[in-house]
This record gives C-alpha cells, structure tokens and sequence, in this order.
C-alpha cells in the first residue's frame, strides 16, 4: 500500500483505523467537532458547516451502533478517515498552516459580512464531498486492505446518510419564500450545486486514484488538479451577495 501514502492522513498512531471498534472511532470524531465548535462564534462560516456536519456524523454513529450497516467496520473506518480530512483542514488552518485548496475559500470568507449562511454550508459540503471523500475511499481500501469496489455499499450508506446534510441545511439555513425570491442570486447558487453529483464523481474519482496507485506521479498529479478545481466551485459559492 506504499503507493498511496501521499493519501494518508494522520491518525491516533496508538489505535489505528482498522483496529478502531465502530462505536468508539466515530464518537471520538464526533467530539472533536463539538469541541471546535466552541472555539467560533455562531455566524462563522466554519462554525455554520461544523454544525451541520456535527449532527449527521452524530447520526452515523447512531446508526452504526443500531445495526444499519451490515459491515459495521467498514462503515466506521470510512466514516472517521472523512472526518478526519474536515479537521485535518481546521487543525492547518488554527496552525497557520496552508490548507488544501478546496477548504481555502471557506477559511478566508468565513468572517465576510455578505456571504449567507447557506452559502458557507454549501462551500463546506463541496470541499468536503468533492474532494475529500475520494481520498478517504482511497484511504479505507488500503487501511482494510481491499478494493475500493468492496466498499461501494458503504459508501453508498454512508452517502444516504450525506444526504440528510443537504436536507438539513435546506431546511436550517434557507430563507423563507418571501426572501428567496426567484431573481434573488442565491436562487441561482443553490441550483449550481448538486450533492448526488458531487457523490458520482467523487466515487469516480476514488476509482481513478486507486487505478493510478502504481503511478505516484499520475495519481498525485490527478488529486491536485481535483483539490484545485473543487477549490474554485467553493470560492464561486462564496461570492458576496451584499
């Protein structure tokens, strides 16, 4: 698995990702995101995506523990190396240290007076899906030693579960109809945005990145073009509308 090393992401060197029991790696990711939350005020942009990035990690765990997920391991390993690219990125950032682009335009707006909202949830939900999960698929096939292919039913749960995300946010972080008018320029926002093709491609991506694992060169080639493509949707995302 040396080929994907540059993919790797920290872990508790102690409890690495294929020892981690379901119940407990989940929740010790979940605690690292309530612990940050308390180090932003309310209306910061990364605070607005940690909150609703909090409660469908907590939902995972649940579900998780209540059996949904018929491999249990599986599941919880690819759940916390994708939690862990998110605070990866936040742990950079209170480092002063440079974050990988896709998370750049939401630490250098997260303050910006005329960016809503839903805007940052939307820039969070991009970096995070558009890039991250391809690594952590990448990342969970060489932490359980198979194929990425073996996993296409936890990440298609683990998916279900994202959903909830764009749910949650809609109905969190949405004005009411008599704000969001049709000519309103989040109208137009909203719409450029799509989690369920956001999933389809990084599960592509997932797949060229472990095809390409035997050409470091390539692979890390590919991974900085995508990091810097989902980088500039998220700065699209963020344009000021006031």
């Amino acid at each position: 698995m040396a080929q994907i090393e540059h993919f790797a992401v920290q872990r508790d060197r102690t409890r690495p990702a294929e020892l981690l029991t379901p119940p407990s790696s989940v929740r010790s990711v979940v605690e690292r995101m309530r612990n940050v939350r308390y180090e932003w005020p309310p209306t910061d942009g990364v605070a607005v995506f940690n909150r609703v990035y909090l409660t469908v990690t907590e939902e995972l765990g649940r579900q998780i523990d209540g059996g949904r997920f018929p491999r249990p391991r599986a599941a919880a390993t690819l759940g916390v190396l994708f939690a862990e690219r998110y605070l990866g990125a936040v742990d950079a950032a209170a480092a002063g240290r440079r974050t990988p682009a896709c998370w750049r335009p939401l630490f250098q707006y997260r303050r910006h007076p005329g960016v809503r909202p839903l805007q940052f949830a939307l820039a969070g939900i991009n970096a995070h899906i558009g890039h991250d999960l391809a690594l952590a698929v990448v990342d969970t096939a060489a932490a359980l030693g198979c194929e990425p292919a073996a996993l296409e039913g936890e990440f298609d749960r683990v998916g279900d579960t994202l959903a909830a995300l764009e749910e949650r946010i809609r109905e969190d972080l949405m004005p009411g109809p008599d704000l969001l008018e049709i000519a309103d320029p989040l109208t137009h926002l909203v719409g450029t945005w799509s989690l369920e093709r956001a999933r389809d491609a990084a599960w592509s991506a997932a797949r060229v990145l472990w095809g390409l694992r035997e050409l470091p060169d390539l692979s890390q080639e590919f991974a900085q073009r995508m990091d810097a493509g989902v980088g500039l949707v998220g700065r699209c995302l963020l344009t000021p509308l006031r």
